[in-house]
C-alpha cells in the first residue's frame, strides 16, 4: 500500500506535469498568434503600397484627362496620322520649295584661308579671334604652317584634357590651427620650464 507523504509526491509530481504541459500548450498558441499578427502586418504593408499605387495612379489619370481638356480647348494637338509619315528621302526632298529670286542666301559656315591666316601669323598681327570665356588669343590650325593640322589639334585636345581631368596635384597646406596648437606647445613647454 501506499503511504500518505508517497501519495502527496506523486500528487504533486502529476501537478507538475499538468502544469508543463499547460506551459507548452500556452507557448505554442503564443508563436500561432504572433505569426498571425505578423502576416496580419505584411497584408497591411501590401495594402497600403496598393492604396498608394491606386492614389498613384488615379492622379495621373485625373491629369490625363486635364491634358486632354486643355489641348481640346487650347492647344489643339492631335495625333498624328498615317499619311503624315514619309516614305523616304525622295519625298521630303519633294516637300522642299524652289528658293525665289527675293530669298536671301542660306547660311553657310564661316572659313579662314589657310594662307591669310599664315600670313597674318607670320605678319605678327594678333590672333584673328579671341576666347570669350578667357580672352586668350585663339589661332586657328592651318595645314600651310609648321605644324599640321593633326598635330595643332593634338597639342589642344591635350590641354583641353589635363583641363577637364578630375585629377589634380597634391597641395600641402598647413591647417590654419596648427600654428595656435604650435603656440599653445610653446608656452606650455615654457611654463615647464620655469618651473
Amino acid at each position: 500500500m501506499m503511504t500518505s507523504s508517497q501519495a502527496r509526491s506523486l500528487g504533486w509530481a502529476a501537478v507538475l506535469a499538468i502544469c508543463f504541459a499547460l506551459v507548452v500548450v500556452l507557448s505554442f498558441k503564443v508563436h500561432a498568434v504572433r505569426s498571425e499578427v505578423l502576416l496580419a502586418e505584411r497584408q497591411l504593408i501590401a495594402l497600403q503600397r496598393e492604396t498608394l499605387l491606386l492614389e498613384t495612379e488615379f492622379e495621373t489619370r485625373a491629369s490625363q484627362r486635364q491634358l486632354a481638356e486643355w489641348n481640346t480647348v487650347e492647344f489643339g494637338y492631335a495625333a498624328p496620322r498615317a499619311g503624315q509619315f514619309l516614305d523616304g528621302e525622295r519625298q521630303l526632298a519633294s516637300l522642299g520649295e524652289v528658293r525665289g529670286p527675293d530669298a536671301p542666301a542660306p547660311i553657310r559656315l564661316a572659313r579662314a584661308d589657310s594662307a591669310d591666316a599664315a600670313a597674318g601669323v607670320a605678319a605678327g598681327d594678333d590672333a584673328p579671334m579671341r576666347s570669350p570665356v578667357s580672352g586668350a588669343k585663339v589661332t586657328l590650325a592651318s595645314a600651310g604652317s609648321e605644324k599640321d593640322a593633326g598635330a595643332v589639334f593634338a597639342d589642344a585636345f591635350g590641354d583641353f584634357l589635363i583641363d577637364a581631368s578630375p585629377i589634380r596635384p597634391a597641395r600641402a597646406e598647413t591647417p590654419v590651427r596648427a600654428p595656435r596648437v604650435a603656440a599653445a606647445a610653446a608656452a606650455a613647454a615654457g611654463a615647464k620650464g620655469g618651473e
